[in-house]
C-alpha cells in the first residue's frame, strides 16, 4: 500500500519546490493507520530519531532524500502514544531537538518532548478544560514535620461546593506538584466530580525535596503520611472516616511509596492508586536496577514473600512501552492472591506523565465512584 512518503522517494527530482509542496498542509508525523512516517527538514550529517519505547533500539537513523530532507518509517500499533526528540548530527556536534514540525509538545520535570499520536490515539476530553465544570480550589499547607526534621510544604484541593457541614474522602497524591502541573490532576478532578463520576473529596498534593530517598521504601515516609499529615488534616477538615474513605496516589519511585506507606501501616488507606511503579524485586541474585532501588528491592521482596492485605481495592497501571512492565505484571497475581479487589490495566504509552494522566479516569472513578459510577456498577 502506498504511503505519502512514496510521493517523494518515488520522485525522479526532489526540487525544493517539491518538498514545500509535501511538507504544507500536512501533520507530522504522518500517520497511516500502523504506519507512522518521521520527517526532519534542514541541514545535517545524520539525523536519529530518539523515543522512549523499550524494546526497541532507543536510537534509529533517518533515511536521506535529497539535501536537507530525511525520513523514517515506523511500525507503531493503534492508540499508541509515544514522546521523541530528534539527534540531529552536524559535522560531529550533536543535539537532541524537539520536531519543528510537530506542534504537539509534552512537558515534564526535566524539558519537554514531542509528542506522536499513534492511529486512534485521542487525548480524552476529561482531561481538557471544561467551561461547564465548576474549578475546585488550591490551597497551601504546611504541616511540621518531626520526622523529617522539616517543614512540609501541601496544596489542598478542595472541590467545588465545598461544605462544613458534609464530610469528604481523602487523597494523598505524591509527587503532587508534578500532577496538577503535567497530569492535569486538577483539572481532572474538577472534571470528573462535575460528570457525577468521581465522588467530591479532599486531596492533599506533597513533594518530597529528597524522593530518591524518601519514596524508596523509606521508614520515615509512613510515619509522617500517618501520623502527621493526617492527623493534622483530620483536625483541619471534615473528612469521612476510615480506612476505606482514604487512598494514596503515586507514580513511579511514588508509587512504591504509597504501597510501602499502606503495607507498614494498614489501617490508615484502603485505597491505591498505583502507577508504572518502580517495584524493583530479584527473583535470584541481585535486583539490576543500580543502588538507588536496593531499598526498593527489599521491600518488594518482603511484599511478594507476605503481602498481607494492606488495603481493600487497589488500582495498578503500567505502559506497554516501559522497561518497568515486567515488574508491573508481576505484581498483579501477588496483589490478587491476597484477596484485594484489582484492577489492572496497561496502555500503549511510556513512563511519563501524560499517560499516568489518562489513566486517571479509570482509576479514581473506580476507587472512589461518584452518583453516576454508583447507579452502574
Amino acid at each position: 500500500m502506498m504511503g505519502a512518503i512514496d510521493e517523494l522517494t518515488t520522485a525522479s527530482t526532489l526540487a525544493p519546490a517539491r518538498i514545500d509542496a509535501f511538507v504544507a498542509g500536512r501533520e507530522f508525523p504522518i500517520v497511516e493507520g500502523r504506519r507512522v512516517t518521521f520527517v526532519w527538514r534542514g541541514p545535517a550529517t545524520a539525523v536519529r530519531l530518539r523515543h522512549w519505547i523499550f524494546g526497541l533500539a532507543s536510537s534509529q537513523t533517518l533515511i536521506r532524500l535529497g539535501e536537507e530532507f530525511w525520513y523514517l518509517i515506523v511500525d507503531l500499533p493503534e492508540r499508541s502514544r509515544i514522546e521523541y526528540k530528534f539527534e540531529v548530527e552536524v559535522d560531529g556536534d550533536r543535539r537532541l531537538l524537539m520536531d519543528p514540525l510537530n506542534p504537539r509538545i509534552a512537558r515534564d520535570p526535566f524539558g519537554a518532548n514531542s509528542v506522536c499520536h499513534g492511529a486512534g490515539y485521542e487525548t480524552p476530553l476529561w482531561a481538557l478544560p471544561d467551561s461547564e465544570a465548576r474549578p475546585g480550589t488550591i490551597d497551601a499547607l504546611t504541616v511540621d514535620s518531626a520526622t523529617f526534621g522539616r517543614q512540609a510544604e501541601v496544596r489542598l484541593y478542595m472541590p467545588a461546593r465545598f461544605r462544613r457541614n458534609r464530610r469528604y474522602p481523602l487523597l494523598v497524591v505524591h509527587d503532587g506538584d508534578d500532577f496538577l502541573r503535567f497530569a492535569a490532576l486538577g483539572t481532572v478532578l474538577d472534571n470528573l466530580i462535575h460528570r457525577l463520576e468521581l465522588a467530591p473529596m479532599i486531596v492533599a498534593f506533597t513533594q518530597s525535596p529528597d524522593r530518591l530517598r524518601e519514596y524508596a521504601a523509606d521508614e520515615r515516609h509512613p510515619t509522617f503520611l500517618a501520623d502527621e499529615l493526617l492527623p493534622r488534616l483530620e483536625e483541619k477538615f471534615p473528612l469521612v472516616a476510615g480506612a476505606d474513605a482514604r487512598g494514596l496516589v503515586g507514580a513511579s519511585l511514588g508509587a512504591v511509596a504509597a504501597l510501602h506507606a499502606a503495607w507498614v501501616r494498614p489501617k490508615c488507606f484502603g485505597r491505591l492508586f498505583l502507577a508504572s511503579g518502580s517495584f524493583a524485586f530479584s527473583d535470584i541474585g541481585e535486583q539490576q536496577r543500580g543502588p538507588i532501588f536496593d531499598p526498593v528491592a527489599t521491600f518488594v521482596n518482603r511484599f511478594r514473600e507476605q503481602p498481607g492485605r494492606p488495603v481493600e481495592r487497589l488500582f495498578l497501571t503500567c505502559g506497554v512501552f516501559e522497561s518497568l512492565i515486567y515488574e508491573n505484571r508481576s505484581m498483579v497475581p501477588v496483589i490478587q492472591s491476597t484477596g484485594i479487589e484489582v484492577r489492572y490495566e496497561e496502555a500503549r504509552d511510556g513512563h511519563n506523565w501524560e499517560n499516568w494522566r489518562d489513566r486517571l479516569r479509570d482509576g479514581l472513578s473506580w476507587l472512589f465512584p461518584g452518583p453516576l459510577w454508583m447507579i452502574y456498577e
